[in-house]
């Protein structure tokens, strides 16, 4: 979620220009077959992910409170449909067959929400605000070393739905409204962190083309030292984002 500052912050230093097969496009990348495997398992990953998104928006909107967050939920819901459509149409367009590229990873997915299930309509929020943004970490993490039409797809369906902004509002209303719970929901949170981790390091540590390209097999500069890093920000980026919704980390 982005929030103005009208200070005058430091100039930041040029990022650095592309290199390696994130200065490529698509069509030169992909001649590599453990770069193209590893990007049938991206995607597939990400398309499966959008739908299950869908489904639990659409299962969500079942506890909202008022007709007003039913419809914010099912509008939500819908744009996670669109962006799983765009990402099984590339999957068809490069000669992957959606259904199999995802589903090597329905399977965790799957348990993921099923051990996490909202037992209200408060940690449906939380939970969509912070898995949502952990996955959604990780891919843009991804995302800058993969090839140029991967990268600009992968960004664009990541794109903020409208969850984060409505997720905070309502959960930061409900604790001032009854500060108790906030402890609830803190220990909620923490759980989802430690889930989506783990569930993040399965899939990658089964899928062994994607965990090439993670380590620096086929993608560029990533290390074994650099995966941990990547994870350390996930770590502190959630720790910002409790914060916004009033939550201790």
């Amino acid at each position: 979620m982005e929030t103005s500052d009208e200070t005058t912050a430091p100039a930041e230093p040029a990022a650095a220009a592309p290199t390696g097969i994130a200065a490529q496009d698509w069509a030169r990348a992909s001649e590599d077959p453990q770069y193209r495997a590893a990007v049938v398992d991206l995607l597939g990953a990400l398309a499966y992910g959008e739908l299950a998104a869908f489904e639990r928006l659409a299962e969500d909107a079942k506890l909202a409170p008022t007709l007003e967050d039913k419809a914010e939920l099912a509008k939500m819901a819908s744009a996670e449909f669109h962006h799983f459509e765009r990402l099984r149409d590339r999957l068809a367009d490069i000669d992957a067959a959606p259904t199999e590229a995802m589903a090597p990873f329905a399977a965790a997915l799957d348990e993921f929400h099923r051990q996490t299930a909202p037992s209200d309509w408060l940690e449906g929020l939380v939970k969509a605000y912070v898995g949502d943004s952990i996955a959604s970490d990780f891919y843009r993490e991804v995302a800058v070393r993969l090839d140029s039409d991967t990268r600009d797809l992968v960004l664009q369906v990541l794109d903020d739905t409208g969850h984060a902004s409505f997720a905070v509002e309502k959960v930061r209303a409900a604790i001032e409204a009854e500060p108790r719970v906030g402890g609830r929901l803190a220990l909620w949170a923490r759980r989802l962190m430690g889930e989506a981790l783990s569930q993040a390091q399965r899939v990658v540590a089964d899928r062994d083309a994607l965990s090439t390209m993670l380590v620096g097999g086929v993608a560029d500069g990533f290390d074994l030292a650099e995966v941990g890093r990547m994870f350390s920000r996930i770590t502190e980026a959630h720790t910002k984002r409790m914060a916004a919704l009033g939550l201790a980390a």
